[in-house]
């Protein structure tokens, strides 16, 4: 690593760990009031921000983004004020530092609480979304924790825009600016800088595609916070109300098909009595349709599915789709090519629901529901760090809690252990 990568990344730590003892210390209508005074900043910054992503925009159609990556990119007037939104919607959230998780009373008198705190100083390493800008500053600074981010070049114009006016909104509020930090490169080997940062960074959040999220758990010296890919399933159940299940299924897939909550693969159980209508609803609202050989029968216009499709992740107009025995087979096949991020049913058989949400082992599992309401601002989270699909610390949506550890407290008069 060059001497210039060392220097940057141990200061950046080092202020950051400065700011990360205030904000620990820091009232909670402090915290809050910042917040306020960062999103007033953001709709008062409107021009210079929209202006900064269509820069963005024009260099990622020149270099042949995706359409899908180009949505993850855009900002309009009405998605930055959903931002600032966001970000008010985090300042009205209740703080979780100091929140006392138990208490126990010893024989002996003791008195010991588990109590959350901040976890210290976070990286967020993410690509494309510059909303993801401001989510994470938000809920870093409402728990009480000092962020680094570093964005994605394709989004390098929009993010440097919204942390500047971010910090403004701390400034006014006399928080330091050192609590939240936008890496000022782009290069790789910083990245790999924090990774290896141990007893400077305490967790980091990769936010992004396969390969970032790949680097990121196989380089980090330090705990990470992460989901690989969303393969998210909808099983459309025998018992499933057609009318319900054609409009979500389209919903699930369609509305916007470059989130991580999109429907990627679509189980039909074998006794639903409307598949080729499900099918050609997704079709005529144009999908491409991945079918096995029992629904390619059903609609000219599928294309035959090959074993890989049951394990991607298309971020596009595209669906793989297979008939299914009951629920059983559906888990089955969930548990096999899935990435336990979410998945629903589609039934009116509360038998069925109860056995899939209890057996489905993914980190949102839904009844009823399009897979794109798997977002932690729909949670009633105010924003999201991201989904988590891990077993340990969080799991699903990470908001304010999951940005927490906690300590534990001892309250005595004078005891000693025999």
């Amino acid at each position: 690593m060059t001497p210039y990568f060392t220097a940057l990344m141990h200061e950046m730590t080092s202020r950051a760990r400065g700011a990360a003892r205030v904000l620990a210390a820091a009232p909670d209508a402090t915290k809050s009031d910042a917040l306020r005074k960062a999103a007033a900043e953001i709709r008062t910054a409107e021009d210079a921000i929209l202006a900064a992503n269509a820069l963005d925009m024009a260099e990622g159609r020149a270099k042949g983004l995706s359409p899908a990556m180009l949505d993850r990119l855009l900002l309009d007037a009405t998605r930055l004020a959903g931002v600032a939104d966001a970000v008010e919607a985090v300042a009205a959230l209740k703080d979780p530092v100091g929140d006392i998780i138990d208490e126990t009373h010893r024989p002996n008198g003791l008195m010991m609480q588990r109590v959350r705190v901040p976890v210290g100083v976070i990286a967020i390493i993410y690509e494309s979304r510059p909303n993801v800008t401001v989510d994470a500053a938000a809920l870093a600074l409402r728990s009480g924790n000092a962020v680094i981010l570093r964005g994605g070049s394709e989004a390098a114009h929009s993010n440097r825009a919204l942390h500047t006016a971010f910090i403004a909104g701390l400034d006014k509020a006399g928080i330091p600016a050192d609590a939240v930090q936008f890496v000022p490169v782009q290069d790789r080997e910083f990245v790999g800088a924090l990774l290896r940062a141990q007893g400077q960074i305490d967790m980091v959040i990769p936010r992004g595609g396969r390969s970032l999220v790949e680097r990121v758990q196989t380089e980090a010296r330090v705990p990470v916070l992460a989901h690989l890919d969303g393969i998210c399933h909808t099983y459309v159940h025998s018992a499933a109300d057609p009318a319900m299940a054609e409009a979500v299924v389209v919903n699930a897939k369609m509305r916007r098909t470059g989130i991580c909550g999109s429907l990627e693969t679509l189980l039909i159980d074998q006794d639903y009595p409307q598949p080729a209508q499900l099918i050609g609803k997704l079709i005529d609202a144009g999908c491409e349709v991945r079918a096995d050989d029992m629904l390619m029968e059903l609609d000219a216009r599928t294309v035959s599915a090959e074993e890989a499709d049951w394990g991607t992740e298309y971020l596009d107009s595209i669906i793989s789709a297979k008939m299914v025995s009951g629920v059983d087979e559906a888990v089955t096949h969930i548990a096999r090519y899935g990435s336990q991020h979410t998945e629903a049913i589609i039934t009116t058989n509360q038998a069925a629901a109860d056995q899939f949400l209890a057996t489905c082992d993914s980190a949102i599992v839904m009844h009823n529901s399009s897979t794109q309401f798997a977002d932690g601002g729909e949670f009633g989270l105010g924003a999201e760090i991201g989904i988590a699909t891990g077993r340990l610390h969080a799991r699903g949506p990470v908001a304010l809690e999951g940005l927490t550890t906690y300590k534990w407290i001892v309250r005595g008069n004078g005891q000693i252990r025999p």
